[in-house]
């Protein structure tokens, strides 16, 4: 693995997560990835990365994009989970506005409509690996379209922050992206990326790494690869940190209700601690 960041500080994230520790918290740890289409060797290198670090993945994938190939090239990975991302990752604001599929541009109905279709389309490409959760594109949704979904048959909702709880509705969301999206892509500033995850887990609730497979750059990669491997580690300490997948996070019983904090004892689709590996990423 390339060391493109040896002076990386990772003080303040492994700081917070003693403090949640010296609270009584447990942390839960998850990455997402999104917009998956096909298989490309992008997404070989993702999947690489998770067998070689021993974290779960969750691939959210864009069902009116998918091709028989993502859904044949995930099939025998055990430890991915598919998300529903959006409908077709198309932008539906006013050019004047930020980007989103599922936000405030519409009317709620039409929302409604290409939600419940998407997660049709999403069941008929993806496969049984397809978990019922919405992940809206550019992390934006209309402030009245999460208390619909549970009725349109959606199990959990995962953006970049919580929204109000919605019965039925089970919350997990990525906040750390290591893209400097404003910036034009590429890794963002390391210390900041550091400074968001140490934020999140000072917020309650799972910690999610959010990256982007297809657009990801050599230095991004590399950081991305030595956090993973920075947290699994931590993971393994006997510390309340544990990395979790998506199917545990969005498990029926988790709770009936959406929230910001849940925690989750004796989940079955839980992975045990990651084994320490030196392998290249």
């Amino acid at each position: 693995m390339p060391n493109l960041h040896p002076s990386l500080d990772l003080a303040p994230l492994t700081d917070a997560l003693a403090r949640a520790a010296e609270a009584g918290r447990a942390i839960e740890l998850w990455w997402r990835d999104d917009d998956a289409a096909a298989h490309t060797p992008a997404l070989d290198r993702l999947l690489a990365l998770s067998n070689r670090s021993g974290w779960p993945v969750a691939v959210a994938a864009v069902p009116a994009r998918a091709e028989p190939s993502l859904a044949a090239r995930l099939a025998d990975e055990g430890d991915v989970d598919l998300l529903v991302h959006g409908l077709a990752h198309a932008n539906h604001a006013p050019p004047d506005a930020r980007k989103a599929e599922f936000g405030p541009h519409r009317a709620l109905a039409a929302l409604r409509t290409d939600a419940a279709e998407a997660l049709a389309l999403a069941r008929a490409r993806l496969g049984p690996r397809l978990l019922p959760v919405l992940v809206p594109p550019w992390n934006r949704l209309a402030p009245g379209l999460p208390e619909s979904l549970p009725a349109l048959g959606f199990r959990g909702l995962s953006a970049a922050a919580p929204v109000a709880p919605v019965s039925g509705l089970i919350q997990a969301h990525a906040a750390v992206d290591p893209i400097a999206w404003r910036a034009g892509g590429g890794l963002a500033e390391p210390d900041g990326i550091v400074a968001r995850a140490a934020r999140a887990v000072a917020a309650g609730g799972p910690v999610g790494l959010l990256t982007h497979h297809l657009v990801q750059d050599e230095a991004t990669w590399s950081f991305c690869a030595r956090l993973l491997d920075a947290l699994g580690d931590h993971a393994t300490t006997g510390r309340p940190v544990r990395i979790s997948r998506a199917a545990a996070l969005f498990a029926p019983a988790a709770s009936p209700m959406s929230q910001p904090s849940p925690i989750f004892r004796g989940d079955p689709g839980t992975p045990p601690p990651r084994e320490d590996s030196t392998a290249s990423g």
